[in-house]
């Protein structure tokens, strides 16, 4: 059997060229995969905090049985930034030539900005302020994550891709974690401003770790005399949706994300109205339950992505829709905070086998020399998972709860919320999994995992 050295992509005429590329062939040192992943780590950390931070601040600056609504509503302000800029800053990246490569200047000056954005989050007295620096906090966390994405596509070969994502899936759910244990301090303090401080320099400090360990990999595509606005329109060239199986993937990871917030963005408000919590209990069970999901999430990832290699992604995605929309429905009919673990640990293994496997699919299948644009366009699914659990769930509370808060309607927006999972299975159907790559080459073996 031919090894991973040896193996060379077959070129199929008018397939492999400068738009689509090939994956590299040399395989990493774990180290490096490690530190290809690690800044997400930081990007998590502040959202797991912000999402936190709003469901407690929001309900105390609007009027009482509107918590919900405005919730959903804060996302909306933020939808143009979330779906222009990091596609756009990815694609811009893609062309860049700088004495630091093509991508790092765009993390540092955007995680910096990160953390003066917190720290006016944090401090923020009314609605309005709390929405418009969710806004500038949007804005400079894609600036960054646009071309940051760039990285797996360009530098992982394809024996190792399935632990490449693996390991970033980890990151994501520990830097989740992280954030949701730190801003839980607040809850002890009295008070957000530290706690999400805290979380602002982790960013940074994960952020100038990526600036000075990895390598920035292929060079950059020439302009062609092309003006940097041109660049930027570019990304939203219709030429796309020729890529139909990227296209479907990207819905499908939609869907499932979705399903995902609508237990994030509302479970301090179901921990309040269904089973009656108050500050002393949410101090101690919000940072148990995520540990203990976080964990499970993050245990799965590594054999997901493995396993992945040899099974193939697709079939580990339907069980993850599978596993989590039964955690969802689980929780929304729990009793007691102990099922509520229960099903909030079911979401967070399917969870865990999502992001490992899904980024490892998208991977596969977008043309690799545009891989900043192509990972830009599918954080559309992350920048609308909010605002479609938000839209659902949000008004669904409210209405069924009615001004009185009652706990049917956090119960009511869960269960609604299983079919996202079932949505998420249905797109995945028609995705064309194979390496993009190969597609339509005659068959032959793949690079071995290793």
């Amino acid at each position: 059997m031919a090894t991973e050295a040896t193996v060379a992509v077959p070129v199929v005429e008018g397939l492999i060229d400068e738009e689509v590329g090939a994956r590299p062939t040399e395989r990493l040192p774990l180290r490096q995969l490690v530190q290809l992943s690690i800044y997400w780590l930081g990007i998590q950390a502040i959202w797991g905090g912000v999402g936190i931070f709003t469901q407690e601040r929001i309900p105390e600056l609007v009027p009482p049985g509107q918590g919900g609504t405005f919730l959903a509503l804060s996302g909306w302000f933020a939808l143009p930034v979330n779906l222009l800029v990091q596609p756009t800053m990815g694609a811009i990246s893609d062309y860049t030539i700088s004495r630091w490569g093509r991508r790092k200047p765009y993390i540092i000056i955007g995680s910096t900005l990160d953390v003066v954005f917190i720290i006016g989050l944090a401090t923020s007295q009314t609605y309005l302020s709390v929405v418009a620096f969710i806004v500038l906090l949007q804005l400079s966390s894609n600036f960054a994550q646009g071309p940051f994405q760039g990285y797996v596509p360009g530098l992982v070969p394809h024996a190792q891709v399935g632990l490449a994502s693996a390991l970033i899936g980890a990151m994501q759910l520990i830097g989740n974690l992280a954030g949701n244990l730190v801003i839980a301090l607040a809850y002890v303090m009295g008070d957000f401003t530290a706690p999400m401080i805290i979380l602002g320099l982790l960013e940074l400090a994960t952020a100038i770790g990526t600036f000075v360990w990895v390598r920035e990999g292929r060079a950059a595509k020439d302009r062609a005399g092309r003006s940097w606005i041109t660049i930027a329109r570019s990304a939203w060239g219709t030429d796309i949706l020729r890529e139909r199986s990227f296209v479907l993937l990207v819905v499908s990871r939609l869907c499932f994300l979705a399903g995902i917030n609508v237990l994030l963005l509302f479970y301090v408000l179901f921990l309040e109205r269904a089973l009656g919590f108050g500050s002393n209990e949410k101090a101690l069970w919000v940072p148990l339950i995520n540990l203990v999901v976080g964990l499970c999430a993050a245990t799965a990832t590594i054999p997901s992505g493995v396993a992945s290699n040899r099974f193939g992604r697709k079939p580990l995605i339907y069980l993850a829709c599978l596993v989590g929309g039964t955690g969802l429905a689980v929780i929304s009919s729990a009793p007691s905070i102990e099922v509520v673990a229960l099903g909030a640990t079911l979401m967070g293994i399917a969870a865990g086998t999502f992001m490992a496997v899904d980024w490892a699919l998208m991977t596969d299948i977008i043309p690799k020399a545009s891989s900043g644009r192509y990972m830009g366009i599918s954080n559309v699914a992350v920048a609308l998972a909010g605002l479609v659990a938000g839209m659902l769930a949000g008004p669904i509370i409210d209405i069924v709860g009615g001004p009185a808060e009652t706990g049917d309607g956090p119960r009511a927006a869960f269960m609604a919320g299983v079919v996202l999972y079932v949505l998420a299975a249905v797109f995945l159907w028609r995705v064309d999994p194979r390496p993009r790559e190969l597609r339509g080459a005659a068959p032959g073996p793949l690079p071995q995992p290793g």
